[in-house]
């Protein structure tokens, strides 16, 4: 099957009535906790992970993508509106968008973000059909070991790419490995760190772990400001019409965004919410008046919002061609096919054509649904921004516990949640980053299955990760991310704004 007729075949599937009708609930679902603050796509997916039970593995994919697109979109507005961003990646959008909101061009802030946002989803989708199948026939020489290697670099990577606490990022990964082997040995039958609970025989619950992390953790963090409320004012339609100048201020930052995107996304580690950082950087290095910035530019909404939208879509290259998701939310992605007995992999394009073209097609579907959508719904996104936080939040809770329950029918799993969400909150505050210990938890298995497996193949020689071309380029390249981390560290130290003691 050629690429056009792959995707002819996806458009077909996506449409079909039982398919489209999950397309429009994750868009329109995504949009709304794209616009609460603190909630975001990694929660919504969350608490979504025990519908996928109850439907097919195509059409629970479709839905939990778009949620997480569709929060893309949604995060947008209550950046711009009250400068309180609905996801980590719409933080960028309220340094230009509230100022516009300020200066009387709400609407014209809301217009660029969208429009931007549907353009770099489209070039996202572009990339995802051109470089799926390259991507597919390449990884066909894959084995074990190049798995394996593999997935120890996108850790890595997750751990230094794009922060400033390399140690804490190690940590997390690590304590999420360790997480990773509680249950039964798959090999040899033996429990590991179950301490003698029977609920612990098939591991942590992966359902109660995203939740707790993401869902109750910001639940507790808002306990301490419950007061807290939005309020906006109604804009109009007409309102959000751009003038000639904001139309040719948005074209090339949207593009070099969409680009830019669409690169990052697709590399293990990096993700949207670095897309949309570096994006911002680049369109004030390449301004001709980097004053503007901070101050109401419109390229400063167009160009990260493009980003994170485009990221957001070819992010999915590595989960679903080479089975590595590429940032957390990824990682629930491809547990929620785990769920359904589903292996991502360089065969997928082959044995599931109806799923991975169903997908692609979907993206383009929903974001023109999003577009669509949006626009008319300001106002009820506007007005949902201005119920108290202290409403919202029991029901989000109540929520959590059915949620977590309905997967095994164990109250254990409700405690569970509890102390995760707990100690989530107490990470959060400690800047930890939760994230990363829910990326190594759902790659552990993964490395550790695919590493013992080599070291069969090889009679337990571990010489095999440097005997395969594909395997020690990965090696060579988490080496150097290593390498360039603890450089980075020592210029840190021992520079000339380095701690002095006395």
């Amino acid at each position: 099957m050629t690429t056009w007729e792959g995707l002819l075949y996806g458009i077909g599937f996506a449409l079909q009535p039982g398919i489209l009708i999950y397309c429009v609930l994750g868009v329109v679902l995504g949009s709304f906790v794209g616009v609460l603050p603190g909630i975001g796509a990694m929660a919504a997916i969350s608490l979504l992970l025990p519908v996928t039970y109850y439907i097919t593995a195509e059409a629970a994919l479709i839905m939990l993508a778009g949620v997480y697109y569709g929060a893309q979109y949604g995060g947008a507005v209550a950046s711009i509106l009250m400068r309180l961003p609905g996801t980590p990646q719409s933080a960028v959008t309220a340094l230009d968008g509230y100022p516009m909101a300020r200066s009387g061009r709400a609407g014209v802030a809301l217009f660029a973000a969208m429009a931007s946002s549907f353009a770099g989803s489209i070039l996202g989708i572009a990339v995802l059909v051109l470089l799926a199948g390259w991507l597919t026939r390449a990884a066909t020489a894959f084995g074990a070991a190049d798995y394996a290697a593999m997935m120890i670099l996108g850790l890595v990577a997750a751990s230094t790419i794009g922060t400033e606490r390399v140690a804490k990022s190690f940590a997390m990964v690590t304590l999420g490995l360790l997480l990773g082997c509680v249950g039964t040995d798959v090999n040899s039958g033996v429990q590991r760190f179950t301490f003698g609970q029977t609920e612990l025989l098939d591991g942590i619950n992966l359902v109660a772990l995203a939740m707790g992390l993401f869902g109750v953790a910001e639940v507790i963090g808002n306990v301490r400001d419950p007061d807290r409320q939005a309020v906006a004012e109604r804009i109009g339609l007409r309102a959000m019409m751009p003038g000639r100048d904001d139309v040719r201020r948005m074209g090339w930052p949207t593009l070099r965004g969409g680009a830019l995107g669409s690169f990052f996304g697709a590399l293990p580690g990096t993700g949207s919410t670095l897309s949309s950082f570096l994006s911002y950087a680049m369109e004030r290095r390449v301004a001709k008046r980097p004053e503007r910035f901070g101050h109401g530019a419109v390229e400063g909404v167009a160009g990260p919002e493009s980003a994170n939208n485009a990221a957001a879509i070819t992010a999915f290259v590595p989960t679903l061609t080479l089975g590595i998701p590429g940032d957390p939310i990824m990682a629930l992605m491809l547990g929620a096919l785990v769920i359904h007995g589903i292996q991502p992999g360089p065969l997928m394009l082959e044995a599931r054509p109806e799923m991975f073209w169903g997908l692609v097609a979907s993206f383009g579907i929903g974001n023109l649904l999003l577009l669509i959508l949006n626009l008319p719904l300001i106002g009820i996104w506007v007005a949902i921004l201005r119920i108290p936080f202290r409403w919202l939040y029991p029901a989000i809770l109540v929520f959590v516990c059915l949620g977590v329950y309905s997967v095994r029918g164990l109250t254990f799993d409700i405690v569970a949640v509890a102390v995760i969400g707990l100690a989530g909150y107490l990470l959060a505050l400690a800047r930890f980053s939760p994230a990363l210990l829910l990326l190594g938890f759902v790659l552990g298995p993964l490395i550790e299955t695919n590493l013992r497996r080599a070291l069969l193949i090889s009679r337990g020689d571990p010489m095999v990760f440097l005997e395969r071309p594909i395997a020690v380029g990965f090696v060579l390249a988490s080496a150097a991310l290593l390498i360039a981390s603890l450089w980075q560290a020592f210029r840190r130290h021992t520079g000339p704004d380095r701690p002095r003691t006395t």
